[in-house]
C-alpha cells in the first residue's frame, strides 16, 4: 500500500503564503534506509535558484525514521512523501515519478545533493535541445573514499564531449551520473526503470532512454554531491558486472543484426564477462583455492595495470599472499576507493 504525505494548501502555493509557478521538473528522492542524511539532500532542493519544481521522497518500506526525518520539510507544498512496501529503488522511483506532474525529471538519492543552480542549469539545457534523451553533469565524488575527486576528469564521448551517441552510453565512453535529468514524456515510452533488475538498473534506463534516438548531453560542470557509504550497493561488484551484461543483452535485442550499436554491445559482454570471471576467480583465491590464481592469470585485461604483473608474478612463488592481498583489496573497494589495486 503507498500512503501520500503533504500539507494541503492551494494548488501553487506553499506553506506561509509564497506562491509558485507551475512545476517544471520533478525531483525524485528514494531514502531507505538513510533518514539521518536526507535533510541535507531537501535542503539542497530548497537552496536551489528556481522555484519551480516539486520534489517526491519515497521511503520504499525504510528500516529507519524517514517519515520523521522528511516531517519538518513538509511545510514546503512541493515537497510530498511517500511510504511504501519495500520493492528495491527501481519500483520506487517508478511510484514517485507516477505522482509527479512536471514535464522533466530529476533523480537524487537520498544521501547526496544538488549545488543550488543544479536545477536552473539542467532543465534549461534539456528544454533548449528537444533531440537530448537525458541531461548529465559532473559531481564531487566524497565520504568512504581515500579522497574527493569528480566523477569525470576525461572528456565524454568519443565527439564533440558535450553530445553523447547511442554507442557512446553503450561502450561506457559517455558515462551518465545518476542524478541526471530527462524528459517525462520518454521515461513513460521506456516503460521506466526495469523492476527486475537489483544492479546497473539506472544504467539500463540511460541506454533504453537514448535507443529512442537522439543523444545524451553533458554539462561539464559540478552541479552535485555524490557521497560514497561504506555499506552503499555501489561496493558490489559482482553484481555490477551481471547487471551490466544484462543492460548489453537487453539492447541487444532491441537493436537491428546490422546495427554499429549490436557490434558495440557484443563487445562490451565479451569484456563485461572476463572482467565477473576475474572477480569471481579473486573470491575463490580469497575463500582459500589457491588454484584459482591461474584462472586470475588467464583473465585479466591490459587496463589492470602494472600492480598486477608484479602481483601475478609474486603469487607464482609465494601463493600464500594472493588471499590477505586480495581481500585488502575487497575491503578497499567496500570503502569506496577510486580505483583498487592489489
Amino acid at each position: 500500500m503507498i500512503h501520500d504525505q503533504h500539507i494541503v494548501v492551494p494548488v501553487g502555493e506553499k506553506a506561509g503564503g509564497s506562491r509558485h509557478a507551475a512545476p517544471r521538473v520533478a525531483v525524485i528522492v528514494p531514502a531507505y534506509g538513510v533518514a539521518h542524511l536526507v535533510g541535507e539532500a531537501l535542503a539542497s532542493v530548497q537552496a536551489q535558484t528556481m522555484d519551480d519544481w516539486e520534489c517526491v521522497v519515497v521511503d520504499d518500506g525504510a528500516p529507519d525514521d524517514v517519515a520523521g526525518a522528511v516531517a519538518p520539510f513538509l511545510a514546503d507544498s512541493r515537497i510530498t512523501f511517500i511510504e511504501t512496501e519495500n520493492g528495491g529503488v527501481s519500483a520506487a522511483r517508478n511510484r514517485a515519478i507516477a505522482h509527479t506532474s512536471a514535464p522533466l525529471v530529476t533523480l537524487l538519492d537520498g544521501d547526496d545533493m544538488l549545488r543550488p543552480d543544479y536545477l536552473a542549469t539542467m532543465t534549461a539545457a534539456l528544454e533548449a535541445e528537444p533531440d537530448a534523451r537525458l541531461v548529465t553533469c559532473n559531481a564531487r565524488i566524497f565520504g568512504a573514499v581515500p579522497h574527493e575527486r569528480n566523477c569525470f576528469a576525461r572528456k565524454q564521448g568519443k565527439g564533440d564531449g558535450r553530445r553523447g551517441i547511442l554507442e557512446d552510453v553503450i561502450d561506457r565512453s559517455f558515462s551518465v551520473y545518476i542524478g541526471s535529468t530527462f524528459r517525462r514524456a520518454d521515461f513513460d515510452a521506456a516503460g521506466g526503470f526495469d523492476t527486475t533488475m537489483t544492479h546497473a538498473e539506472d544504467f539500463d534506463f540511460w541506454v533504453r532512454l537514448v535507443l529512442q534516438g537522439g543523444y545524451a548531453l553533458y554539462i561539464d560542470k559540478v552541479l552535485c554531491d555524490y557521497r560514497v557509504r561504506g555499506n552503499s550497493a555501489s561496493a558490489s561488484s559482482l553484481n555490477m558486472l551481471k547487471g551490466n551484461i544484462r543492460t548489453f543483452e537487453k539492447a541487444l535485442a532491441a537493436l537491428p543484426s546490422d546495427a554499429s550499436e549490436t557490434k558495440v554491445a557484443k563487445a562490451m559482454i565479451t569484456r563485461n564477462a572476463r572482467q565477473l570471471r576475474f572477480e569471481q576467480a579473486i573470491d575463490r583465491v580469497i575463500d582459500g583455492d589457491k588454484r584459482a590464481i591461474t584462472d586470475l592469470r588467464a583473465t585479466r585485461g591490459a587496463d589492470q595495470g602494472r600492480s598486477w604483473d608484479l602481483a601475478l608474478f609474486v603469487w607464482r612463488f609465494m601463493p600464500a599472499l594472493a588471499a590477505p592481498m586480495l581481500r585488502r583489496r575487497r575491503e578497499a573497494n567496500a570503502r569506496g576507493a577510486a580505483k583498487a589495486t592489489v
